[in-house]
């Protein structure tokens, strides 16, 4: 890899793209290079604002020219950092934000420096969505690239699921229109493969009536029971109810009893995309789990399920410990490890969240897409955040004690979920014919792998 410094790609990249090139000598830098997760801390040689299509493919172009490791950016929030270079070129595409509407056909083209919750609210005025995952400040390129899980999982699926056609610039610089018509192996790919194929600039995605719901959060005291009633309830729920349980040690919210402080709780995301009448008989049976602590569901706009924790434009500071996977049962057994672990924890914040699946996600076939997962239950992903980095060992030990307790023998990982882990867990994404399928598109579309800096997979030889 060529340095980027002292070739003149600097300059070229003034050249091209006047007052958007920030470099370290540049008052904007240290936030510029700043991403979602404060333990990420790289120093890119340059970061450049694409302000259109033809700005990303001239930036394309000088990274393959000049052999410069390339970062893709959208909203920044990749586990593993791969929004910003270490030395190389950030192609920020926070600037890319148009977004047109078609409310007869219930359509939108969106550009990919969108963020979820922006999208949400401007689709929103027009009583549409389109479901993307729970954070409104997570953009939508990267999201959407590695499946997109959220509320509407199991009324609508995946957020590729209303995927309709994309534009993406090639490693040569091409600007490629797919769909299921054209370029369809390329659709197939980005549907779930990640960044590995292109920088994806537009997007065009299908809509779903969606005026008031019924959602909000529920909070629960975790025992062993809840946990385990939680998820079978969230499995035997309309599959226009979608449920993301949190199990964390209470923090002291004001709203919270004193006596729940420090004690393990369930803070549950709950959303019922439909009729708002006959969600009250599909809430009832999470609120006698156990008496709630605090009961915030009610009728809503769907905007507002991205503002029920805040949605802060950088996370926590400090270091994360993090493992995700998928499982296809979680009894009280697994629900007595959850509750034992967080009582032994010793980070700042240790949480296990729970994603019930299936309905309309578990419709489509799996080689459908890239997103190969279709048929898992349960999607976990477990975490704790920390300051200092001796400490890390301690932490990566206790995730790693509860996955390991969690675990139902089954591998698999969705993509972005996974931060810095290794070729084998990215296999685990992308498991079987997937990955040589991938592969293969991978080295007809990018052969000498330049958009590297994702979960990557290298090109077929």
């Amino acid at each position: 890899m060529s340095s980027v410094t002292g070739n003149g790609v600097i300059e070229e990249l003034r050249a091209i793209l006047p007052g958007r090139v920030i470099t370290p000598a540049d008052d904007a830098y240290e936030q510029a290079r700043s991403v979602f997760y404060g333990s990420i801390d790289r120093r890119p040689a340059v970061i450049a604002r694409a302000a259109d299509v033809s700005d990303v493919s001239r930036i394309v172009s000088l990274a393959r020219e000049s052999r410069a490791e390339l970062a893709v950016r959208s909203g920044g929030h990749s586990l593993a950092g791969h929004g910003v270079s270490e030395g190389g070129i950030v192609l920020d595409l926070s600037e890319m934000q148009a977004f047109e509407i078609d409310v007869r056909g219930r359509t939108a083209w969106a550009q990919t420096g969108l963020t979820a919750g922006r999208y949400t609210v401007a689709a929103g005025e027009h009583g549409l969505a389109t479901g993307f995952g729970d954070t409104g400040s997570v953009g939508i390129g990267g999201l959407t690239l590695g499946g997109g899980v959220g509320f509407f999982v199991r009324k609508h699926g995946l957020t590729i699921d209303d995927l309709l056609a994309a534009e993406v610039v090639t490693a040569d610089g091409d600007l490629l229109s797919v769909d299921e018509e054209t370029h369809p192996d390329l659709f197939w790919a980005i549907r779930g493969g990640g960044g590995n194929f292109g920088v994806a600039t537009r997007f065009e995605y299908r809509l779903h009536e969606v005026g008031t719901i019924l959602g909000g959060l529920l909070i629960l005291p975790a025992t062993a029971e809840a946990i385990a009633s939680f998820v079978a309830e969230a499995e035997a729920a309309p599959e226009e109810l979608s449920a993301i349980a949190n199990v964390m040690v209470a923090p002291p919210m004001p709203f919270l009893p004193a006596e729940a402080h420090g004690k393990p709780v369930v803070i549950a995301l709950v959303c019922y995309a439909g009729d708002v009448e006959a969600g009250e008989p599909a809430m009832a049976p999470f609120r006698t789990i156990a008496e709630p602590l605090a009961d915030f569901v009610k009728p809503m706009s769907y905007p507002e399920m991205y503002r029920l924790l805040g949605d802060e434009e950088a996370g926590p500071p400090g270091r994360e410990s993090v493992r995700s996977f998928f499982i296809d049962s979680l009894d009280e057994e697994s629900g007595e490890a959850i509750v034992d672990h967080l009582r032994s924890a010793t980070a700042d914040v240790a949480v296990a969240q729970l994603r019930v699946l299936g309905g309309a996600m578990a419709r489509v076939s799996p080689d459908a897409t890239a997103f190969a997962h279709r048929e898992r239950r349960v999607m976990v992903a477990l975490g704790t955040l920390y300051q200092r980095a001796e400490d890390t060992p301690q932490q990566d030990a206790w995730v790693g004690s509860l996955a390991a307790a969690l675990g139902d023998g089954a591998p698999g990982v969705y993509v972005n979920f996974l931060a810095d882990e290794g070729e084998a867990r990215v296999r685990e994404a992308y498991p079987g014919k997937t990955w040589d399928r991938l592969a293969e598109i991978k080295r007809r579309y990018d052969p000498t792998n330049l958009f590297r800096l994702n979960q990557n997979i290298r090109p077929s030889s």
